[in-house]
């Protein structure tokens, strides 16, 4: 039997106020979550219950958030869509280019429409996780190999300066919690 709509706004109610009770750090077995139900306890029955309530909260939440994209995605392809269409004659069609006697010298794109199509595209790639994730890799000195040795925590020290995490210290000094050295 399907639930009616009060007894859906009276789940949700209970969930947002469970949700709100966890962000503030209250536990489970806390009597706001798993006391007898009243205006400042939830009413959960047990630990357990509570939990999975969690769960199928975040779970309803993260759905919801996922359909909302998929719209969202949907509007903005059509607005690619429309803006690509209204470009795309410039950047494919040769027009004539005219001489001061307006005679015509020769057909040419129009470059500016096609870099503007190549942008659309390119958002339109970014929007749909269309593009190859990007390879990256740490490297050396003058681009050259990292240096590796038998991990001493100077050679570490060394490591962490080329990748620019810290500035490298003096052997003999000591490096507190701040960064800062002293020696």
């Amino acid at each position: 039997m399907p639930t009616s709509k009060a007894a859906q706004a009276a789940i949700s109610n209970r969930r947002a106020k469970l949700i709100a009770y966890r962000r503030e750090g209250v536990r489970y077995d806390d009597p706001r979550i798993t006391g007898p139900e009243s205006p400042t306890c939830l009413g959960y029955s047990s630990v357990q219950g509570a939990s999975k309530d969690l769960i199928r909260a975040l779970e309803e939440a993260r759905d919801a958030e996922k359909a909302e994209a998929s719209v969202y995605r949907q509007q903005e392809n059509e607005r690619l869509d429309s803006l690509l269409e209204a470009v795309w004659a410039k950047a494919t069609t040769p027009s004539p280019v005219f001489d001061k006697d307006r005679e015509i010298v020769c057909e040419e794109i129009d470059l500016k429409a096609v870099d503007t199509v190549l942008k659309l595209m390119d958002r339109r790639a970014k929007l749909n996780g269309l593009d190859m994730p990007q390879r990256t890799e740490l490297s050396g000195p003058d681009g050259g190999a990292v240096p590796l040795g038998n991990g001493s925590l100077d050679e570490l020290h060394t490591l962490m300066s080329y990748a620019g995490q810290i500035t490298p210290t003096v052997p003999g000094e000591q490096e507190d919690a701040g960064g800062n050295t002293n020696g």
